[in-house]
């Protein structure tokens, strides 16, 4: 999984989507159901090719900044974890809490990526 550590960062990532798709992840380093999560966004990470999206996480408490500034740029309320498809710096898909899995993960994929075809 590749950070978002600043708003550099966050603008890099989101210019990244209007080429190809990429997954956000908001993790809560405090949070239970995220390590959770983390363990699946993890299982579909080490299962990935290189056309699947890549994975970018912010660390919800650590970096704030970042978090808001995601739940503003892609009109997308906040929650945590948080898993989010974007593309052309839009939202294709999101999932939160237990939503977060390696099968729903990989669904959206196919559901909403159509760039292979």
């Amino acid at each position: 999984m590749n950070s978002l550590k600043n708003l550099a960062d966050l603008d890099a990532c989101l210019n990244e989507s209007t080429t190809r798709p990429v997954f956000i992840f908001k993790h809560s380093t405090a949070c239970p159901i995220s390590s959770e999560a983390y363990r699946q966004v993890a299982k579909y990470t080490q299962a990935a090719n290189e056309n699947d999206p890549k994975v970018y996480m912010v660390r919800v408490i650590e970096e704030r900044p970042v978090s808001n500034q995601i739940a503003e740029e892609l009109a997308l309320q906040h929650k945590s974890p948080q898993l989010i498809l974007v593309k052309d710096r839009s939202v294709l898909w999101s999932a939160s809490h237990y939503g977060i899995n390696e099968q729903a993960i990989r669904d959206a994929v196919s559901g909403h990526i159509t760039a292979r075809n």
